[in-house]
This record gives C-alpha cells, sequence and structure tokens, in this order.
C-alpha cells in the first residue's frame, strides 16, 4: 500500500488539519501517517486557542516516520513558527521525499494567524524550492507575491512569481474569485485550468487541507502532477457538494461520500 505523511496542526473538531488530512488519504486508498506540529482548540466557529508543540518533538515524529516506514508523498499544512520551519525543511533535505505538496496555511477561516510573520518568510525561502506543488488560495497568493488578484491575468502572474521562488507547480486556487470559480496549475510552461461550477453550501470546512492531501495522495499512487490536480478537484468538489451541517458554524465537508455510497449508508450529517 502506498503511504503518505501530513506535517500539519490538529484540529480538534475533525474539519480540517491532520484529521482532514488523513480522511482524504484514506478515502483515496493510501495510509495516512502524521507529525503534528500544533494542537488547536477549534469548532465549527473558528480557532478558540493554538499550542504550538516544540520544535524538537516534531522533527522526532516526521524522523520515526521516514527510519521505519516508506514514504511516497508528503502533504505539509501548517507550520506555526520558524522553528518548525526550519527543522522540517531539514528533515524533508535529510529524507529526500519524493512527492512534497505545500499547503501555505497562514490564517483561519476566521481570522485568526496560524503562521508567524517570519515564519512565513522561512517558510518561502526554506521549504517552497523542495516542493513539487504549492497550493495558495487567492488571499495567500496575495500574501506570498505582494499582488492583487481579481481575474485570471492576476491569476496567471501570481503564478509565475510564485513558480519563480523554487517549486515545480504551482497551483492557484480561485474559490476566492467572484463568479465561477476555478483552479490555475502552472509547471512554468502551461497554465492549465480546472473548472466546477460554484456550491452553494456554506459548509467548507477544511477544503484547502482536503484539496492539497488529495493531491498528495495521488502522486504517492504514481500519477501525473495534471491528472493528481484533476482528481483532487473532482474529490474535493463532491465533498464540497454533499457537506453538511455539524455544530453551529461552517461545517465540515464529506470525506467518504463516494464510500458511503457504495456501502449504502447514510449520506448527509
Amino acid at each position: 500500500m502506498k503511504t503518505a505523511l501530513t506535517i500539519a496542526g490538529s484540529d480538534s473538531s475533525g474539519g480540517a488539519g491532520i484529521q482532514a488530512d488523513i480522511k482524504t488519504f484514506s478515502a483515496l486508498g493510501v495510509f495516512g501517517m502524521s507529525a503534528i506540529t500544533a494542537i488547536t482548540a477549534q469548532n465549527t466557529c473558528g480557532v478558540l486557542n493554538v499550542w504550538e508543540l516544540d520544535e524538537a518533538i516534531v522533527q522526532d515524529q516526521i524522523d520515526a516516520v521516514f527510519n521505519d516506514i516508506p514514504v511516497h508523498a508528503v502533504k505539509i499544512g501548517m507550520l506555526c513558527n520558524a522553528a518548525i520551519v526550519n527543522v522540517v525543511a531539514e528533515a524533508l533535505k535529510r529524507h529526500k521525499p519524493s512527492n512534497i505538496v505545500v499547503d501555505p496555511v497562514m490564517v483561519s477561516k476566521n481570522g485568526r494567524p496560524l503562521l508567524q510573520p517570519d515564519a512565513a518568510e522561512k517558510l518561502i525561502e526554506l521549504i517552497f524550492p523542495l516542493a513539487d506543488v504549492v497550493t495558495p488560495n487567492l488571499p495567500e497568493a496575495a500574501r506570498i507575491t505582494g499582488l492583487s488578484i481579481e481575474d485570471r491575468k492576476d491569476m496567471e502572474k501570481a503564478a509565475r512569481r510564485i513558480l519563480a521562488l523554487g517549486p515545480k507547480h504551482v497551483v492557484i486556487k480561485g474559490g476566492h474569485l467572484l463568479g465561477q470559480p476555478y483552479d490555475l496549475l502552472f509547471d512554468g510552461q502551461r497554465f492549465i485550468e480546472y473548472r466546477q461550477n460554484r456550491i452553494d453550501t456554506v459548509h467548507t470546512h477544511g477544503t484547502g487541507c482536503t484539496f492539497a492531501s488529495a493531491i498528495a495522495a495521488s502522486l504517492a499512487q504514481g500519477m501525473t502532477m495534471r491528472a493528481a490536480v484533476d482528481r483532487a478537484k473532482n474529490y474535493v468538489t463532491t465533498a464540497i457538494r454533499h457537506g453538511f451541517a455539524l455544530g453551529k458554524g461552517i461545517g465540515p465537508t464529506h470525506h467518504f461520500y463516494e464510500l458511503y455510497e457504495k456501502a449504502g449508508l447514510p449520506l448527509e450529517g
């Protein structure tokens, strides 16, 4: 069985972070493993508190996995601070995994910062050049590039700037666009567009984590980048379409909808 390691924060409500990552890996047929960078107290209404783990235990978690188990892909999410970014970068250089997917998590949906300002610069400097693909949404792409991104031309310009920072591919996620959303994959030569109809729902907790993890799972299974992004787009769209109300705020996406459907289990929350 192929494997994938997520290096990210924990979501106590189960909708995002490593919980969403491992659900996604499992739904797509990949064995999931984790190195936790932070413990968050959060629910469907927002992030209430964050406890950043010591960088030594983050390093030990990563090394423990790599020293025992083959790792076919790595998904990187919330890294919190510069010290954690440093140890993750060094671990990646030491273990040299294939298929590194970076979701540059910077701010929660309710606006709470999840990456310290100096850590953002370190992430760009140390992690981006190791990445096979970086998957920012529009606010993250704007933060990384300093651009105002409002249309296709802006997305292409941002993608070129981010690719110049070192990753092999960039996916600019266009969910914040007005009108019908689309994502752009850029490999340095071509822009490939992935379109889906906008879904009228508020239940989108964990979509960025899920999308990046789906790419990682697909790369672990040997797909090309283009095919992996296409599969991830379709998977996360289905998960959003069947997202459900849980709690008092933004509910989760349905990571196992297709499996529940095949098994004849209840499909909605």
